[in-house]
């Protein structure tokens, strides 16, 4: 099954590759290509497990999972392109990033990390993630899902997915290596509690490119009331690129 979905006709121009968060689908994005479109295409990675690749087995070791993103993402790579990276998905992108070659100059135009800590600063949670520590976080991070989970049925098909996602989560261990060549852009958002600003600036250690902050209001999942937000971020930095340079 491929790993990537389009939610509207493919085209040439500048590209997003976007990274789902714990639980997540590709569908999380959908508001965001919308608001893009035309000028820029969205692209998201389907994790195996979930939606239309529920029979696919799920992953819970990074470095299997990141190699296989990388072989599916690399064919995408001949426009401007950017990836995204929510939550879990921040470490994802970046993970898949550090395996494109060349390494310098970068295939990406840049790396936007969101609501995410820092691959050197992730640090494992000491939990069983059983159910009810599952929804705890959940819960705790709002959003759409939080609501969506008070249903049994949906909590019942969900479980396996956050339990699968966060262990992936709370195993990763930072390799260390050279930075990234790309900018990176870190996210956090105002009433954001699980990751701040001042989380967002670690960061910076893991590119030799430009490496900017910003802030947009909301708590963690704050894309899913104001994509414009998020799609003026990514315009800025798709739009600070010299014409005419691709990857």
């Amino acid at each position: 099954m491929a790993w990537l979905r389009s939610f509207l006709p493919r085209s040439a121009g500048p590209r997003v590759i976007c990274f789902p968060h714990a639980g997540g689908t590709a569908a999380a994005f959908r508001p965001l290509a919308l608001t893009l479109a035309p000028h820029v295409e969205v692209l998201a990675v389907q994790y195996p497990g979930r939606q239309d690749r529920y029979d696919d087995p799920m992953i819970s070791d990074m470095t299997t999972l990141v190699e296989a993103i990388g072989k599916a993402v690399t064919p995408e790579l001949t426009t401007n392109t950017v990836f995204l990276g929510h939550s879990l998905g921040a470490t994802v992108a970046y993970e898949t990033a550090r395996r494109l070659l060349p390494r310098y100059p970068s295939p990406l135009a840049g790396l936007i990390v969101s609501a995410r800590k820092a691959p050197h600063a992730c640090t494992p949670l000491g939990l069983s993630f059983e159910a009810e520590e599952v929804r705890a976080i959940v819960d705790r991070l709002g959003g759409q899902g939080a609501e969506l989970l008070r249903d049994p049925e949906l909590w019942t098909l969900a479980l396996p997915v956050l339990r699968n996602d966060f262990l992936l989560a709370d195993r990763y261990r930072h390799t260390p290596g050279p930075p990234l060549a790309c900018p990176i852009t870190a996210i956090t958002a105002a009433d954001d509690t699980a990751f701040t600003e001042a989380d967002a600036t670690a960061w910076a250690t893991h590119t030799l490119g430009s490496f900017t902050t910003r802030v947009l209001p909301g708590g963690h999942f704050y894309f899913e009331q104001r994509p414009e937000d998020l799609a003026a971020i990514i315009a800025d930095v798709l739009g600070a690129l010299p014409t005419g340079r691709t990857a």
